[in-house]
């Protein structure tokens, strides 16, 4: 399946995708720029949009974004300090996003659960 094939599914798929995705490769992607992490607004919410891959993260920095640098976090790092960060920040996570639409978004203490029920399945 191309980029641009996945990016056409629902939000709910690409949810799924992406979290069977991180849950292999035990890493989550996110855009940074000159002044950090990428941030979206969704809804009056503050969210970091993640990808499960560089090449979906990079697919998605088009436009205003054209100037952003994909970065690996693994997932062990994530859930030691993005996840509580972000909580604490009262920032939202936007899952797999594509150009027209923002994704799933999800509070962080949730994806984690999210995520470590597939990986403990697996």
């Amino acid at each position: 399946m191309t980029n641009e094939q996945l990016m056409q599914k629902s939000p709910d798929a690409r949810l799924a995708m992406s979290l069977e995705e991180i849950s292999k490769t035990q890493h989550i992607w996110i855009l940074t720029d000159a002044d950090g992490c990428v941030f979206l607004t969704s809804d009056d919410e503050d969210c970091v949009p993640i990808w499960p891959t560089t090449e979906l993260a990079e697919y998605w920095a088009t436009g205003d974004w054209e100037n952003c640098n994909p970065k690996s976090i693994s997932v062990d790092d994530w859930f030691q300090k993005w996840t509580p960060g972000l909580t604490i920040d009262d920032v939202s996570i936007a899952v797999c996003p594509n150009p027209d639409e923002a994704g799933v978004v999800m509070f962080p203490d949730v994806f984690e659960q999210e995520l470590l029920n597939i990986i403990n399945a697996s």
